[in-house]
């Protein structure tokens, strides 16, 4: 297979393909520097590409990151009540009452390490005016920077 950046989904698919076959082509370890190995990693680095362009997950809700995290710890409500000041805000946080604090962002990652993205970027609710993200938007450095994220 001619190792190219893969832009379509056919592509994708041959560079796959081709993977499943290098990985079961011998039974013995592939060595990092054979041929077959630095195949392999090309083709790895390729398809991690496609895929963090075509089937992008953006960061979960926050209040279903902590749900999540909770569940995966066993923890209840009462139990992270001190990440949060108190019973009442815990469940009006995760009621979506009370929107999280700077201060329970850092504490949700750093005692239960949620990482910092599903806490800040998966909430939808903060939003920039048309306006201002117009405004925003004619600013080429932006607007690289946000093609390159």
């Amino acid at each position: 297979m001619k190792t190219k950046i893969l832009k379509t989904e056919q592509e994708y698919n041959e560079a796959i393909k081709r993977i499943n076959e290098i990985i079961h082509s011998s039974e013995n370890a592939i060595e990092p520097d054979s041929l077959e190995g630095e195949e392999l990693e090309l083709l790895s680095l390729l398809v991690e590409i496609y895929e963090k362009e075509h089937f992008s997950i953006g960061a979960p809700n926050p209040i279903e990151a902590i749900k999540f995290r909770m569940e995966q710890m066993n923890l209840k409500q009462a139990d992270i009540a001190p990440l949060f000041g108190g019973k009442t805000r815990v469940s009006e946080v995760l009621r979506g009452k009370r929107p999280l604090s700077l201060k329970m962002i850092t504490l949700l990652h750093r005692y239960l390490g949620i990482p910092l993205e599903s806490l800040v970027a998966g909430n939808e609710k903060i939003k920039l005016k048309p306006e201002m993200k117009q405004k925003l938007l004619k600013n080429p450095s932006i607007i690289d920077f946000l093609k390159i994220s």
